[in-house]
Parts: structure tokens; sequence; C-alpha cells
């Protein structure tokens, strides 16, 4: 495991007790030329809000934490 990968998997774990509470849970899938791409489950797979959470949460905490990362795709 890389540092990046270290980074990554620390802030998703700062913010998975949110996505459990309302249901829902995140996986990290890859880290390829700086984009995360991640599994949302449970509840988030399909909620109308993941795309706020997505972008406006998770992607922007990562951006500005993780060197490197350029962006967030849930596949």
């Amino acid at each position: 495991m890389n540092e990046t990968e270290e980074q990554v998997l620390s802030l998703l774990d700062k913010v998975r007790p949110y996505l459990v509470r309302d249901g829902g849970d995140i996986e990290l899938l890859k880290i390829e030329d700086g984009v995360v791409y991640v599994k949302m489950m449970g509840a988030c797979d399909g909620c109308i809000a993941i795309d706020i959470t997505l972008k406006e949460g998770i992607e922007r905490m990562l951006l500005e934490n993780v060197p490197g990362v350029i962006g967030v795709v849930s596949l």
C-alpha cells in the first residue's frame, strides 16, 4: 500500500460513520492516474443525494488533503 492509498483510506474512514448512519458505505476500488475510484454501497447506491455527497463532500476533502488526487468517480 502506498502513501496516497493510505491517506485516501484514512479520510474515507473518517466519513464512513456518517454514511453508515444513513444506511450506506463506501469502498475504495482503486486509484489510477490521480482518480480515486469508489463503490457506494447500501443506501448510498442509487441515492438522489449521492452526487452531492461524492463531489461536494468526499471529492473536496480528498482534493484538499491528498496530494495528487484530481477527482473521485463512483463505479
